[in-house]
């Protein structure tokens, strides 16, 4: 369902909760953007309408295979810290791999 808009200049306030630490760091930014924080909402909540939809992706990062087997390899190593050779130095690290040629 689409929504019509259309601008009119009188203005309504509304009331939104913000972080206090996420206030604070992103007013400068937008006063140095020439905004301030009710037109950022505005601009915010016109795409949002005319893009009938979130105008960024929004959604959870789901890690690629190669990464999942790299995480999970390191969860086992934490948990068998023992079963893993240790190095004291890369360059012990470099020995050991050349001898392994």
């Amino acid at each position: 369902m689409h929504h019509r808009y259309t601008e009119h200049m009188t203005k309504v306030s509304t009331s939104i909760t913000l972080d206090p630490e996420l206030k604070k760091a992103v007013v400068p930014l937008l006063a140095e953007l020439g905004l301030d924080l009710s037109t950022a909402v505005t601009i915010f909540l016109k795409q949002t309408l005319r893009e009938q939809a979130i105008p960024f992706k929004v959604g959870v990062e789901i890690p690629n295979p190669e990464t999942r087997a790299a995480l999970a390899e390191y969860q086992m190593m934490c948990e068998n810290k023992t079963a893993y050779k240790r190095y004291s130095s890369f360059s012990d690290v470099m020995k050991d791999c050349e001898n392994e040629e």
